[in-house]
């Protein structure tokens, strides 16, 4: 007798109901009308970040649509085509992505002799139109930002072509193109910078809707079928937790459950999911460098991201941020978010992440501590560290920086990275560190936990354009604030970085400062 299915948390490819457990995707879908799509015989754009359940979604709705026996629907993904810009090799490539798809899904195969026509595409869509026929033909693309340059003008120019004759028998009625970014920003790529005119190649799109993350609500509702299935519970401060630390992301969330549930606890324990277990599993996935995360590091590299990334870092407040390209770019990926109307890091594990990945390097070259870092009775001696750090940056920061410059990386945030990497190495994952940063705030905040204490670390640059009171008294505020939310009873740390021009920094001797002020250390660098 065969045994039951039993279902988890997915974190690889398109969720399947009848093996995952699973929210119906189209429930986060924002400014579509997938009714209409049918009825008027309408294209339409469909973007989000990866790994949000684009694939799960057209998957599922192609489902729908064929068990409805109203209509023919088959997903098709382009990806083969990626980095391809030959234009018959990507159009071929289509035509056969087309008839393995058709044939995986049992529909008929459009399959030509003569597959040597300019209008490949389009020739292949029609022939399948009429072999579907007396139903209409849906086709669902999947990863068209694989497209560039003269492939994606000329896949766009072959559907356009065939939009005035779309129908029963004749052509698709409905097509829909998914991908990361909105259609207009590729054509904006594809011309070479040029903003796309009304006569596009695509200009018959409909809508251009968007799959949004989880809300708290709909992490509950996940969870709870494990609950009906297993009978194991999750507390109310581990649902809360794990909607503050992914911010609904969908592969956050699934991610934190499932290593929650099969690897902190054994898969078969019935024992409640606590915020300590969610924990463990939060370290234990940004350790494992899983592919979401390694892939999203991997971006900043990119010029594009790491203008973004840094400005937010250093907390400056640029009043066009959120017009550039740059900023929809990451936008686009998922990395950020408007939050109130102020851009930030989308969440706190894309914080962690993206941090952890540019200090590596300087967390490596940090040489093992060999000084009494913790007290007696085992907690972390932060004075002793701070201080450590001031010696370190007298003596490396200069060569260090120097470094980054020759390789652009993140030069304006070197303070702030050198002092996150030091944590990093003596802690060596012993502790925690909670990064707060996000543009137009002037600082960085630390939290720092140890052995379940608390340390509030507060990070600025002192520069022309202010006075060390101005920046002191602003900093302090603003530590003592930031405490306020963490802990008010934490030792709380205010670390002043000298980045004024040469002729103004004061000399070694006296940059390095330490005093106590309104129950703050502040500590001068």
């Amino acid at each position: 007798m065969a045994q039951p299915v039993r279902r988890f948390f997915n974190t690889t490819g398109p969720c399947d109901p009848d093996r995952h457990y699973m929210l119906p995707p189209a429930e986060r879908l924002i400014g579509a009308q997938l009714h209409r799509y049918i009825r008027d015989q309408l294209y339409w754009v469909l973007h989000a970040p990866r790994q949000t359940g684009k694939t799960t979604f057209l998957q599922s709705w192609m489902r729908e649509i064929n068990a409805s026996g109203e209509a023919v629907a088959c997903y098709v993904t382009v990806e083969d085509c990626r980095g391809v810009d030959n234009r018959p090799e990507a159009m071929l490539k289509m035509y056969r992505s087309i008839c393995l798809t058709a044939k995986i899904y049992e529909l008929p195969v459009p399959e030509l002799e003569d597959k040597s026509s300019e209008s490949l595409l389009r020739v292949v869509l029609s022939r399948w139109a009429e072999m579907v026929a007396p139903k209409p033909l849906i086709v669902l693309f999947d990863e068209t930002d694989c497209l560039a340059g003269d492939v994606l003008i000329d896949f766009l120019t072959q559907l356009r072509g065939g939009f005035a004759t779309r129908g029963v028998g004749k052509y698709p009625v409905s097509i829909s193109l998914v991908g990361v970014r909105d259609l207009k920003d590729y054509l904006f790529m594809a011309k070479g910078g040029v903003t796309p005119s009304r006569g596009s190649p695509f200009n018959i799109k409909s809508d251009s809707a968007v799959l949004g993350n989880f809300q708290k609500d709909d992490i509950a509702r996940l969870f709870a079928q494990r609950t009906s299935e297993t009978g194991q519970q999750i507390s109310a401060e581990g649902l809360d937790y794990v909607y503050a630390q992914s911010m609904g992301q969908p592969w956050l969330v699934n991610s934190l459950f499932q290593r929650a549930t099969m690897r902190v606890l054994d898969e078969d324990s019935s024992e409640t999911v606590t915020i300590e277990h969610l924990q463990q599993a939060r370290e234990q996935m940004i350790q494992a460098r899983e592919t979401h995360l390694d892939a999203l590091a991997t971006r900043l590299d990119d010029d594009r991201v790491r203008k973004i990334i840094e400005t937010l870092m250093i907390g400056d407040a640029d009043q066009f941020i959120t017009q550039t390209d740059a900023f929809r770019y990451c936008l686009d990926l998922g990395l950020v978010s408007k939050e109130g109307g102020t851009p930030q890091v989308a969440n706190p594990i894309y914080r962690e992440v993206l941090a952890r990945n540019i200090t590596e390097g300087a967390q490596d070259a940090i040489p093992a501590p060999e000084w009494q870092w913790e007290n007696t009775d085992g907690s972390l001696n932060m004075d002793a560290l701070l201080k450590e750090f001031q010696q370190f940056w007298r003596e490396n920061s200069e060569v260090w920086e120097d470094q980054r410059k020759q390789r652009d990386m993140y030069t304006e945030a070197f303070p702030h990275l050198l002092l996150q990497a030091f944590l990093q190495r003596v802690l060596n994952g012993g502790g925690r560190i909670a990064r707060e940063y996000a543009a137009g705030r002037g600082r960085m905040d630390l939290a720092v936990e140890f052995k379940m204490k608390k340390y509030i670390i507060e990070v600025k640059l002192l520069r022309d354009n202010k006075s060390v009171e101005t920046v002191k008294e602003q900093g302090l505020a603003q530590t003592q604030k930031y405490r306020d939310t963490i802990d008010s009873t934490a030792p709380a740390y205010l670390v002043l970085f000298d980045r004024r021009s040469e002729s103004k920094k004061a000399p070694w001797d006296t940059r390095l400062t330490w005093a106590e002020e309104k129950g703050i250390t502040v500590v001068g660098c």
